[in-house]
């Protein structure tokens, strides 16, 4: 599992990408860690106001390179996109070279290993800076046999109609209402922005697939005596090119209850224009009967992504659901997690 150093004082690097889901590893940093985010690096948008782009963000610069960061005593560089392929393109290898060259350390989701680059890593000793890749998968390698099953905490797996709608603000939404009302709640982070928040987890879709479900099973595991754990939920399990990582999740994890995440309006799958989202019934039907091969779940509530939406047509999307569906639906970017808490704990 990755443990990351608490750092209070950090530059995201958007490279061109900044926006709500084009940068959605940054804009759950600045949801979730603003205080502690000092500037933004994104040459196409440097001199804007950061609210332009991400409408939740505390007042922050944007700029155009390391060089413009240092008057902010930056202790890391978190690279604040995640493309498709993972892949480090030269523009950001620019900037991280130079924040390793100051000493800063980088702090990269990319499934390419920024540790791996030879310069990177002889810029890193020269600069005493660290370079961190979260999705450097753990070393043990585990076959799950599910003993989620036999924690005493409450599991909650948040679930997706598609990759990209909210799974990780659902989970931490949910783990935040369930500690406020006293609860020994836990977060547990199986994506590289989730580990950011989170400061610790692991990457599942970096674990070889046979081991997946393992690394899943080993972290509700360790917090199993707790009260709630909150898995964040990866990929969907209709959607071709991430189905496999939501499977470990589900066998993994072994959910008392999921929480089904679905972004408002969205009819197709992101990157498959041609491939429509199933309904949300037969979604709900597949998640539960897969989850019901290990261990007996439900779907109990929808947590409904309405960005893109006023709120009025989010209100009536939301009553809509809850007609076809028969269970709660929450407007988690407006309103509180409790109806979806209550569904989760009641089951």
């Amino acid at each position: 599992m990755h443990v990351l150093p608490d750092y209070r004082r950090i530059v995201l690097l958007t490279d061109g990408r900044l926006g709500v889901f084009s940068s959605k590893t940054a804009s759950s940093l600045l949801r979730y860690r603003g205080d502690d985010v000092v500037a933004i690096i994104d040459s196409a948008s440097a001199g804007r106001p950061l609210r332009d782009s991400i409408p939740w963000a505390p007042e922050r610069p944007i700029v155009t390179d390391i060089a413009a960061t240092l008057d902010y005593e930056p202790e890391a560089l978190f690279i604040g996109v995640a493309p498709s392929g993972g892949a480090l393109t030269a523009e950001m290898g620019a900037h991280v070279r130079d924040a390793l060259r100051a000493g800063i350390d980088v702090v990269s989701g990319l499934h390419t290993r920024v540790a791996v680059d030879a310069e990177c890593r002889k810029l890193a000793e020269a600069g005493g800076a660290r370079i961190l890749d979260l999705r450097e998968p753990p070393a043990e390698q585990i076959v799950a046999t599910g003993r989620a099953c036999e924690t005493r905490c409450r599991r909650i797996l948040t679930v997706g109609t598609d990759g990209n709608v909210g799974k990780m603000v659902a989970a931490l939404e949910l783990t935040r209402t369930a500690r406020k009302r006293g609860l020994d709640a836990r977060f547990l982070a199986t994506g590289q922005t989730g580990i950011m928040i989170e400061g610790r987890g692991i990457a599942i879709d970096a674990v070889i697939s046979d081991f997946a479900a393992g690394a899943v099973e080993e972290m509700v595991v360790a917090s199993g005596e707790c009260d709630v754990c909150v898995i964040e939920g990866q990929g969907s399990l209709g959607h071709p090119g991430f189905s496999g990582v939501t499977l470990a999740l589900l066998h993994g994890s072994c959910p008392d209850a999921m929480i089904l995440v679905h972004h408002a309006g969205r009819t197709h799958y992101k990157n498959l224009s041609r491939r429509p989202l199933p309904s949300l019934s037969a979604l709900r039907s597949a998640y539960e009967n897969v989850a019901g091969l290990l261990h007996p779940s439900r779907i109990v509530a929808v947590a409904l992504n309405t960005h893109g939406l006023d709120r009025a047509a989010a209100a009536r999307c939301a009553r809509d659901l809850e007609r076809e569906l028969g269970i709660p639906v929450a407007d988690v970017w407006r309103a509180d997690c409790d109806v979806l808490l209550d569904a989760a704990i009641a089951t």
